[in-house]
């Protein structure tokens, strides 16, 4: 509170309604003649509204809303079977694993706990039929693909991970072991 009332932030607040009132002014001169003056003096009654000129409001047409046999067109190949059945984002659950919620409570490891662990132990391919989310479309059915990951024989990660990076926490106080080479 008290750097607020410093002489220095009081002549910064002076320069810029200074500079303010001169913006203002020169924006009045260069576009003064070009705007009415016939609102400049006149201030509004409590509950007036200001008036827009009928010739500067255009409306967009008005549309006809479709006529119902052009939007109710269902494709042939679908039957009334497909249409009314249920779409399914998640595969159901195992009753095995649904059981798990109604025995013991979360406090002691059970119940909603277990349940929730056990369905984190699941990939989103398995709990789900498409990905929900743009995010899961890059690693989506990845494991397909990557079958098992091995490390390069003569390559440089390990290398880099004995020399570059320090073993000791934070502040890196080497040990009479660590040696470049």
């Amino acid at each position: 509170m008290r750097d607020l009332l410093t002489t220095q932030n009081q002549n910064c607040y002076k320069e810029l309604i200074e500079k303010e009132a001169y913006t203002r002014l020169a924006w009045k001169t260069k576009y003064g003649p070009q705007y009415s003056h016939e609102h400049a003096g006149r201030r509004k009654k409590v509950g007036e509204v200001s008036k827009v000129p009928a010739g500067r409001t255009i409306l967009p047409p008005v549309m006809k809303p479709p006529e119902k046999s052009q939007v109710e067109a269902t494709p042939p190949q679908m039957t009334q079977a497909v249409l009314d059945s249920p779409i399914t984002l998640m595969r159901s659950v195992t009753p095995v694993t649904k059981d798990l919620i109604y025995q013991g409570i979360s406090r002691e490891g059970k119940g909603r706990q277990l349940y929730l662990q056990r369905r984190t132990v699941k990939n989103p391919e398995d709990k789900y039929e498409l990905p929900l989310l743009s995010s899961w479309d890059y690693g989506w059915r990845l494991g397909d693909f990557v079958r098992e990951v091995k490390t390069p024989i003569n390559g440089r990660s390990a290398i880099v991970k004995n020399t570059f990076y320090a073993r000791n926490g934070i502040f890196n106080f080497p040990a009479s072991t660590d040696k470049l080479g």
